[in-house]
């Protein structure tokens, strides 16, 4: 079978297009841009790129064609090629569903936050295990090096994301992944771009439930109300709550980065690793019960995490000399923001802080949370604010002491730079590109 991919070069499509070879399909793709690192990782594959969409660069000989979702809609001369021809069509989450995911064991992580390191660790463990688990992963995790492998039957951990499938199909893309385990990390208003209120989250969520079967597991915290609330419509899968009062992680360490594991009462093993902060404690908890569902002893997860590497732009470390760290962190939301800066606190104590943000997500752009944004960053000593002309609101709101609101780049490399304490962390926050501020501030810093 030959598939070509449109939208090849975003990072699920081109994870889908590695997939779909290593089943043993032929695999081409077009896309608007054909970029790294994604298009080098492709070519080297053997995989056909052209561009841009065009009628003329779809192949003669397709047997089915995969529509991506980011700028792929009606007008796209792809698209209309593709409507007025006769060759069959799907989205990629469905072709996951259809010729993947069916046959396996899918354990799926969903959430708005921590999705994809709570995916990277399940996998590790299962890994660890020596199961050999396929695996599907928005990010790049530090243990494998790559973001998606078919790996051995049954075990495939995939990233359940709620963003909607493609332009003719408005379902949440994690309705197609019918998981037997399922994690569902916390629940909170995103992507102000495709819903309109978190009640429109919630009956994807709902959905979502309405899916796994009753010999499935979902897991969830137990303090997360808007998660209770979704599980309260319908759950006809038994449940294990993280953070109830048998089950939860007991700290040795202020930051997180040691801690017991209780489960129904019983302590099972201890984490010791790099990561810090609650929220990592708490997708590390939920990732052990997701393993130990597949069949590993809660001992050896533990073990596991103790080895684990976290992902790529998850606080990766980017640069370091002396006392001075840069990180690369891909917070979207206050929340992630929040919770990943009061980790770094409890690990660095009165060591200098110092965020620099990029409202990268479109929810972010439109301004829906600017109310709840300066608070996020209050563990920080320092914050800039990064203001693009694609911003929709006025980020000058956000201007206090040690809050700075700068549209210009270089300006805040600048400003950041001078008179660095001997001890001071850099958090560097954005789920997008930031403008290649990130290289831009090591090169400074290494000069």
């Amino acid at each position: 079978m030959h598939v070509h991919i449109l939208g090849i070069c975003g990072t699920l499509m081109g994870s889908i297009a590695m997939l779909a070879r290593d089943l043993g399909y032929r695999v081409t793709g077009s896309d608007m841009n054909v970029y790294p690192p994604m298009s080098t990782q492709l070519e080297n594959a053997g995989i056909e790129l052209t561009s841009p969409y065009s009628a003329e660069n779809l192949p003669d000989d397709v047997d089915l064609f995969v529509i991506g979702n980011a700028g792929l809609a009606r007008g796209n001369p792809a698209v209309e090629a593709v409507l007025r021809g006769t060759t069959p069509y799907t989205s990629g989450a469905e072709w996951l569903a259809r010729y993947l995911l069916a046959s396996r064991w899918v354990i799926a992580v969903s959430g708005t936050h921590g999705k994809t390191t709570t995916s990277a660790m399940i996998a590790w463990i299962l890994e660890y295990a020596g199961l050999n688990p396929g695996f599907l992963i928005g990010g790049v995790p530090a243990n494998f090096g790559i973001s998606s492998r078919l790996g051995n039957d049954p075990f495939f951990v995939i990233e359940a994301d709620e963003y909607d499938t493609s332009y003719f199909d408005r379902r949440s893309k994690f309705l197609h992944y019918k998981p037997n385990t399922l994690v569902v990390n916390n629940l909170e208003f995103d992507h102000a771009d495709i819903f309109n209120d978190l009640g429109e989250i919630e009956n994807q969520f709902h959905l979502l439930l309405r899916s796994v079967p009753d010999s499935g597991l979902v897991i969830h915290p137990a303090s997360d109300n808007n998660v209770a609330r979704v599980i309260e419509r319908g759950c006809w899968t038994p449940t294990a709550a993280v953070g109830s009062e048998t089950t939860y992680a007991e700290l040795q360490s202020a930051d997180g980065s040691a801690f017991s594991v209780v489960i129904d009462g019983q302590t099972e093993g201890s984490v010791a690793w790099y990561l810090t902060g609650q929220h990592n404690v708490s997708n590390a908890m939920a990732a052990i019960l997701a393993a130990r569902h597949a069949g590993v002893p809660a001992g050896t997860c533990c073990d596991a995490l103790s080895l684990f590497k976290s992902v790529k732009r998850r606080m990766e470390v980017i640069y370091s000399e002396g006392g001075l760290s840069v990180y690369d962190d891909f917070a979207h939301h206050p929340t992630a923001i929040e919770t990943t800066l009061a980790g770094l606190r409890a690990r660095v104590g009165g060591e200098k802080i110092i965020a620099v943000i990029e409202p990268a997500s479109h929810t972010m752009k439109k301004g829906t949370h600017a109310e709840t944004l300066q608070n996020s960053a209050q563990a920080a000593d320092e914050v800039y604010w990064y203001q693009p002309a694609t911003v929709g609101w006025d980020m000058q709101q956000l201007a206090a002491p040690g809050h700075h609101v700068e549209s210009d780049l270089e300006v805040i490399i600048k400003k950041v730079t001078t008179d660095l304490p001997g001890e001071c962390h850099i958090v560097v926050m954005s789920n997008g590109a930031f403008g290649g501020l990130h290289q831009q501030l090591v090169k400074h810093l290494s000069t």
